[in-house]
């Protein structure tokens, strides 16, 4: 078993129940967790046969460009979506972090992580 980590994916979305924050948008990190068998790539050094760590990036990109309400959703969808385009992909692991949010205190940063095992 392997894992392969993107650390500090920063896209700027409109996710939030405000209105404010769904017009102007806000700051987001994202740190992306995937969990396979990288023995064989590990021998053959092919890039089809291990996790492309480029289509995951892709994935977090596309998905946090589709507004959501909830940190859970946008999360649960780049979960799903790794899960359905990368088999080799076993388990995952998403943090989502809203990045200086609008809660009417000095808070760096507020964040949702999920945790998923591949559906059987």
């Amino acid at each position: 078993m392997g894992k392969i980590k993107l650390k500090n994916i920063r896209v700027h979305s409109n996710h939030g129940c405000l209105k404010e924050e769904m017009l102007i948008g806000s700051d987001y990190r994202v740190d992306l967790e995937v969990y396979a068998n990288l023995s064989q790539p590990a021998q053959s050094d092919k890039l089809d046969e291990t996790v492309d760590y480029v289509h995951l990036n892709n994935i977090v990109k596309e998905e946090m460009a589709i507004r959501s309400n909830l940190l859970e959703h946008v999360a649960k969808r780049i979960i799903d979506r790794v899960f359905l385009e990368l088999p080799a992909v076993e388990n995952a692991e998403i943090e989502v972090a809203k990045i200086n949010p609008p809660i009417g205190g000095d808070v760096q940063s507020v964040a949702v992580v999920l945790k998923a095992e591949r559906p059987n």
